[in-house]
C-alpha cells in the first residue's frame, strides 16, 4: 500500500492499474478494509482503481474520538487532489455507500457514475441512533476481536460460507483486526450523520443500486428507495447473498459491474 499524508493523518491506499485512463475509487464499509474488494480487481483490471482505507481502518490512521461521514468523504476528495485526479467512478458498500453519496453532494463534479451497495443515505432515527451509541460503548468495552466473534454472522450468509471458508476467514480478519479505537470513533461519527435521502433527487450521472436478498442490516425495500429516488438509477437484487454481496456472489457482482461499465467480457 502507499501512504500520503491527508489533513495531519497518515491515510493508507492502494493504487492498481496506474496506466489506465478511467479511474474507480472503491469505498468499503464498516468494519473492514480496502481489501474487501479484491473480488473486483480482476474483472475491472481495465481501469484504474484507488482502494484507500479509510481513516480509523486498516493501515490508515484510526486514534480518534469520532470521525464523521463528512470527513471521509473530504478525504476522498484531498486523496484525489494529491494523486491529481479529478474525476471518477465511484462504488461504495454500506458506510462507504453513504459516503460516496456526500462524496457526490460536496463535489458533484468529480462524480461519473455512482454504485451503491447494501446501503442508504438516510440519517439515524432516534430509535437507531441510541443503538448505535450503544453499539459503540459495547465495541469499547469487549474489543473488536470478541465483537467479530459475537456478530460476524450478521455480516454474511453463513448458511452458505462456514468458518473453514475463504470468505468467511477474510471477513474475520478484517473485522477483528479493525482498530477498537477506529471502530467506535466511526460509529459516533455515524450516528450524526446528515439525512442524504432528499438529495437523492438531485444526482444525474449514471447510477446503479444492488441489494442483497439476506441483508441484516438493511431491507430490499429500503435499498430499493434510494434507486427509485435518483432519477437515472437501475435496481439489481442478489439472492442469497448476505450484507456483503461483492464477496460472497462475486460473479454475480461483477456481471452487474460488466454491464454497468460495459467491459468487454472475451
Amino acid at each position: 500500500m502507499e501512504k500520503v499524508k491527508i489533513r495531519g493523518n497518515n491515510y493508507c491506499y492502494a493504487d492498481r492499474n496506474k496506466d489506465k485512463k478511467e479511474v474507480i475509487l472503491l469505498v468499503h464499509g464498516h468494519p473492514f478494509n480496502h481489501s474487501m474488494w479484491k473480488y473486483q480487481y480482476e474483472t475491472l483490471k481495465e481501469f484504474r482503481l484507488i482502494l484507500p482505507d479509510l481513516i480509523g481502518y486498516g493501515k490508515s490512521d484510526f486514534d480518534f474520538d469520532r470521525v464523521f461521514i463528512e470527513e471521509q468523504a473530504l478525504d476522498l476528495a484531498l486523496l484525489l487532489d494529491q494523486l491529481g485526479i479529478e474525476k471518477v467512478h465511484l462504488i461504495g458498500l454500506s458506510m462507504g455507500g453513504q459516503i460516496i453519496v456526500e462524496f457526490c453532494r460536496l463535489f458533484p463534479e468529480r462524480a461519473k457514475s455512482l454504485i451503491i451497495c447494501a446501503s442508504t443515505p438516510k440519517a439515524e432515527n432516534p430509535d437507531s441512533y441510541s443503538k448505535r451509541l450503544k453499539l459503540a460503548r459495547e465495541i469499547s468495552n469487549v474489543g473488536m476481536l470478541k465483537h467479530t466473534k459475537n456478530t460476524i454472522s450478521n455480516y454474511i450468509n453463513t448458511g452458505n460460507y462456514g468458518q473453514e471458508s475463504e470468505v468467511y476467514g477474510h471477513l474475520f480478519k478484517m473485522m477483528s483486526t479493525t482498530p477498537t479505537i477506529g471502530a467506535v470513533a466511526s460509529h459516533k461519527g455515524r450516528a450524526e450523520r446528515r439525512d442524504n435521502a432528499d438529495y437523492l433527487a438531485k444526482i444525474n450521472i449514471p447510477a446503479m443500486v444492488v441489494a442483497a436478498e439476506k441483508d441484516f442490516f438493511f431491507e430490499i425495500s429500503d435499498v430499493k428507495s434510494v434507486a427509485d429516488s435518483i432519477p437515472v438509477a437501475s435496481f439489481r437484487l442478489i439472492v442469497d447473498s448476505g450484507h456483503l454481496p461483492n464477496m460472497e456472489k462475486p460473479e454475480e457482482f461483477n456481471r452487474l459491474l460488466e454491464d454497468f461499465y460495459q467491459v468487454d467480457r472475451k
